[in-house]
């Protein structure tokens, strides 16, 4: 759900982030707490006494999240206490990752009030490993991981220059579209997700043929695709370089891979093929319930977003179909601060919660896909389907694409940029700027806040 970059937020639904999800919770969203780091959780045992049913005297293990994780719903708390019974978890959790990350990062720079795992989306794993790698231990080292479990673009995105690598990745995005079958029917579209795969396969351009024979028959009121900003984050997750290059300087405003991502949403939405909404606001979740769009850009996670947004008689009438370009969007990471009160305990645990074995068991449950490319071929990922899509082989299709998703230069200040070029650029043209005028305006945005 983890928003996780869902949007920036990780607002995870309940299942997908699942089928419940990054980053979102499907289905529930977590309140906000009094605060990132809200006390770590102990309950006054000092570890080494006898545990009891009530807690004490068992070694307390906080780990500090923001949105659905899913770890809990999944049972693995649970399981992993049974397993280790001189151990108990607990979590602090806060909705939003932009509530949560400045408060992580201010914790990391002073080495002070950290919990035991500190959880890190990936929009933000750049920052952490290039200014904080030094107060986070080195889990590469950590019992029982096996770097080859892991995408190896997966893995170098945690791993510093001198090869230490501090946080080990839980979910990814693999990029798919996901379509409305009714609505494609009525506008005299093909529904099966075979063909459409091959009718925009290798050229994002494609798709936007297919929305603009959509519009042609759409049902009164609906567009093709739900938002500008979903479109245009959906072809620049499938660059290798966006807004950054590999030595580290922004790029953004001369890459004219972002500019042309940009002018092609722009122009989507001069031409009405895209919903005037930002995603993850109120409005935009009226769209989702009153089925106002065809088709969106989707990762595993959002099926569970869709479904908790959605109607009930909306369940079955989902596909979900390769996108023209594989892409990733969303995906977290587990830290461990050298601080923490119980380094040596929550490694272990961290080894745990990411190992194979419990990423195949979060996806079955919360649609969280896996970033362990070992269990792809698994039958609790291969035999995975949702009721939103109904008997649709949606693992088999996230597998593939996720099989495809480019390495990409991730830079510490992506999600500021995104999100500029997104809710204080393109969207504006839906609301009556020109392109010109709206890329000015993410520009000027976006300088801005990298100048703070």
């Amino acid at each position: 759900m983890r928003a996780r970059t869902l949007p920036l937020s990780r607002q995870r639904t309940g299942g997908g982030k699942p089928f419940t999800r990054k980053a979102l919770a499907l289905a529930a969203v977590v309140s906000l707490g009094t605060g990132l780091l809200a006390g770590c959780a102990d309950d006054g045992g000092d570890g080494d006494s006898d545990s009891s049913s009530d807690g004490k005297g068992k070694t307390t293990i906080t780990l500090g999240l923001f949105g659905t994780f899913g770890f809990k719903e999944a049972g693995l708390y649970d399981e992993y206490e049974k397993l280790n019974p001189g151990i108990k978890i607990a979590e602090n959790v806060v909705e939003r990752n932009e509530n949560y990350y400045p408060a992580l990062l201010n914790h990391l720079t002073t080495n002070s009030g950290l919990q035991d795992v500190q959880a890190v989306e990936v929009g933000n794993i750049a920052e952490i490993v290039e200014t904080q790698a030094g107060k986070l231990e080195d889990l590469s080292k950590a019992e029982g991981v096996n770097k080859g479990d892991w995408l190896e673009w997966k893995w170098e995105q945690a791993t510093t220059k001198d090869g230490q690598t501090i946080g080990l990745g839980t979910d990814i995005g693999p990029m798919a579209i996901c379509y409305r079958k009714d609505l494609f029917e009525k506008a005299g579209l093909p529904t099966d997700r075979e063909e459409l795969g091959k009718l925009w396969a290798g050229d994002w351009a494609k798709l936007i043929e297919v929305g603009e024979d959509y519009q042609k028959k759409a049902p009164k009121g609906t567009t093709f695709f739900d938002s500008p900003g979903g479109l245009m984050s959906a072809v620049l997750s499938s660059e290798e370089k966006r807004f950054y290059d590999s030595s580290g300087e922004v790029i953004y405003k001369t890459n004219p891979a972002v500019k042309k991502a940009f002018d092609m949403t722009a122009k989507a939405a001069e031409d009405g093929l895209v919903g005037a909404q930002t995603q993850f606001q109120p409005a935009w979740d009226q769209t989702i319930a009153n089925n106002k769009f065809a088709a969106m850009s989707c990762p595993p996670w959002m099926l569970g977003y869709i479904k908790g947004k959605s109607q009930p008689d909306a369940a079955g009438k989902w596909d979900v179909a390769l996108p023209p370009k594989a892409g990733n969007w969303g995906g977290s990471f587990l830290t461990v601060p050298k601080s923490a009160k119980n380094v040596d305990e929550a490694k272990k645990l961290v080894a745990w919660l990411t190992a194979p074995e419990q990423q195949a068991k979060l996806f079955k449950v919360q649609g969280s896909f896996p970033s362990a490319q070992s269990i792809f071929d698994s039958p609790e990922v291969t035999g995975a389907v949702n009721d939103m899509t109904g008997d649709a082989p949606i693992g088999e299709v996230f597998a593939e694409a996720a099989k495809q998703i480019p390495v990409q230069v991730i830079g510490p200040k992506d999600q500021i940029i995104s999100q500029g070029l997104g809710d204080n650029g393109v969207i504006l043209v839906t609301k009556g700027k020109s392109p010109k005028e709206a890329w000015e305006t993410a520009v000027k945005t976006i300088d801005n806040n990298l100048d703070k």
